[in-house]
């Protein structure tokens, strides 16, 4: 049945990021099993600036849903530019969408990326539900490892194509715990393995934003000529804080983010 709605569209994203990577269902299921209710703050997504497939493509559902773009964001040493998105409705996730500055790098990766994108139907980026459709291409793992030397993002990409890279637990709405260094500890209590990259704990109570995130997945992926290991999605953690003017800040740190993105790392 084609997905045409946001609540569907939400489900689906959700229903095959935990099929995909069994550690966030199992932190999720730890936190009910405490009573608490997981509110999700936000779901990223990655891509490509190329005008077929960029931020703006993802983005259509979202607009259409009621989304409205409200800031953006550079990631000078990545490569990456983003944007994210909120929903007047205050309990539904933001949205971050990310892409990778393909005219920043070689050649050679700039023809591969171009390989893969040409495979994608035109037709298909106008479904409602083209960012959680999977990855629409074929791929070596030759080129996969041959991206992951220039860029992770880009072999992440090549690897798992369109959906979330990951969910995250809005901190504040969690009972039981009294900040985001409770939760990271008891993730890890719980045999979860934490990104440290830039520390634990990403950004401070002086930015407005907190984030911490566990360390990807491995699931076993089908490339074009073997099938290997390698880093699926992570779960992430914001707790967020009251700005001078009394209100929840609501954006991202572009810093703090910058090391989020290592959470898919195979380096890691």
């Amino acid at each position: 049945m084609a997905i045409t709605t946001l609540p569907d569209l939400l489900d689906k994203m959700w229903q095959d990021y935990t099929a995909m990577n069994p550690q966030p269902l199992k932190i999720y299921n730890l936190f009910l099993e405490r009573g608490d209710q997981v509110q999700n703050d936000h779901i990223a997504f990655r891509t490509f600036n190329h005008p077929k497939v960029n931020v703006d493509t993802l983005a259509q559902p979202f607009l259409q849903s009621g989304y409205e773009y409200q800031q953006d964001y550079h990631f000078v040493e990545k490569k990456l530019y983003a944007k994210h998105f909120e929903h007047p409705d205050t309990q539904m996730p933001k949205i971050f969408i990310s892409e990778l500055k393909l005219e920043e790098f070689d050649d050679d990766l700039q023809n591969a990326i171009q390989q893969l994108v040409n495979q994608v139907p035109e037709e298909s980026t106008q479904q409602f539900d083209f960012c959680s459709n999977g990855r629409p291409w074929e791929v070596s793992y030759d080129i996969y490892e041959k991206l992951r030397v220039k860029s992770e993002y880009a072999a992440w990409m090549a690897a798992h194509g369109y959906r979330p890279n990951h969910f995250t637990v809005f901190v504040n709405a969690l009972n039981s715990f009294n900040d985001i260094r409770e939760v990271n500890e008891f993730i890890k209590l719980n045999g979860f393995k934490m990104n440290d990259s830039g520390g634990e704990v990403k950004g401070s109570k002086e930015v407005f934003l907190e984030q911490s995130s566990t360390l990807a997945d491995t699931v076993e992926v089908d490339f074009s000529d073997s099938t290997h290991a390698v880093p699926a999605c992570y779960y992430e953690f914001a707790q967020r804080y009251l700005k001078p003017d009394g209100n929840l800040y609501q954006g991202f740190v572009a810093t703090s983010a910058d090391k989020i993105f290592e959470s898919t790392n195979k380096s890691q």
